[in-house]
């Protein structure tokens, strides 16, 4: 099968590789019908995911086809549609049971696919705790429409929830790229009085602009002044970081009133400073870290019931015999590309 591989630091290739095979009773084998691009690929790609091991199979966001299940696999069957978790998990260990799955205590665990073992911008992916990993696509939700279940909405759904967005909150989010854009749509259900998301691109910033016309798109150079101006108490009641930059981390807690929450979605390339003397007083409450992926069926469920739709963010579509010119377009921007959908050889 085609699959693309991690070779080194700085380099991916399309390789052909065996079709995977179950190694564990909790095992499912998916055949990919839909896969796609993040940046934490190319985080892999660029050495900054120390724990990526060379000659994995990379991708972590992908739904497929349910093609052989272990024998203590009970939740999906062959021929199920499924979409597939970032993170494996067990389900049992202490980190589990409180949901904490990002940090689950299986050698598989947490995020593993496409990091650790072969993940899923491949035509077939061996999933560990498949129970706990596959969800059941609903049969009036496409693939398309589901894509971003496993990843970048999880994450957007983790970051709202975690952030305890109220109905009075002024919410910032900096950053429109896919996962800033998840994590508007997962805050919007939660109906703060408003949502500011800053974004320096403006192709990005029309983008929002144009399928979101009720959302405040600010620039970075403007978004501190603006914020100050346009909430109650001087700063935004939460402030969701997704972009990733020094200079947005810094934002993140400046744009932030006295006692509010910041959470910290971005996965940096470098470590970021806490400045304690400058923030002294404003008693923050910060929150970080990678997503605990757990509420996949219930994302599915809005979904289903129209209340999120992550479909406009697809702008670019290849077969995986072209993913290395897909790769070229995501990492280089050469066009307003906000997501890339990769289908079949």
């Amino acid at each position: 099968m085609l699959a693309y591989t991690y070779i080194k630091q700085g380099c991916f290739a399309l390789t052909e590789k065996a079709v995977p095979t179950l190694k564990d009773s909790c095992d499912a084998l998916v055949r990919v019908t839909l896969s796609s691009i993040c940046t934490s690929d190319l985080h892999i790609k660029h050495g900054s995911v120390p724990r990526a091991v060379p000659g994995i199979t990379v991708g972590h966001e992908m739904v497929g086809i349910v093609e052989q299940v272990g024998k203590d696999v009970h939740n999906v069957k062959p021929g199920d549609r499924v979409t597939v978790n970032v993170e494996t998990f067990c389900g049992e260990c202490f980190f589990c049971r409180h949901g904490y799955v990002n940090n689950c205590e299986s050698p598989d665990g947490g995020w593993a696919l496409g990091c650790r073992i072969d993940g899923g911008q491949a035509e077939y992916v061996r999933v560990p705790h498949a129970d706990q990993g596959l969800n059941r696509i609903p049969d009036n939700v496409t693939d398309e429409q589901a894509l971003f279940v496993g990843d970048i909405l999880a994450t957007g759904f983790w970051a709202a929830r975690i952030s305890e967005i109220r109905q009075d909150d002024t919410v910032l989010i900096i950053g429109a790229g896919p996962t800033g854009i998840c994590t508007m749509l997962c805050a919007r259900l939660k109906r703060p009085r408003r949502i500011i998301v800053c974004e320096q691109s403006e192709e990005r910033a029309r983008f929002v602009q144009t399928h979101y016309p009720d959302i405040k798109v600010i620039s970075p150079e403007h978004c501190k002044d603006y914020i100050h101006n346009h909430s109650d108490h001087y700063g935004a009641d939460v402030v969701i970081e997704v972009a990733g930059t020094d200079d947005s981390f810094r934002m993140a807690w400046e744009c932030a009133r006295p006692n509010a929450i910041v959470t910290i979605v971005a996965l940096y390339e470098h470590p970021q400073i806490l400045p304690l003397p400058d923030m002294y007083g404003k008693n923050l409450t910060f929150k970080t870290g990678g997503v605990d992926g757990c509420d996949c069926e219930e994302i599915l469920r809005l979904i289903a019931d129209g209340q999120i739709d992550t479909t406009p963010l697809i702008t670019h579509r290849f077969a995986l015999k072209n993913i290395d010119k897909a790769y070229d377009i995501f990492e280089n921007r050469q066009e307003n590309v906000i997501k890339v959908a990769i289908k079949g050889r």
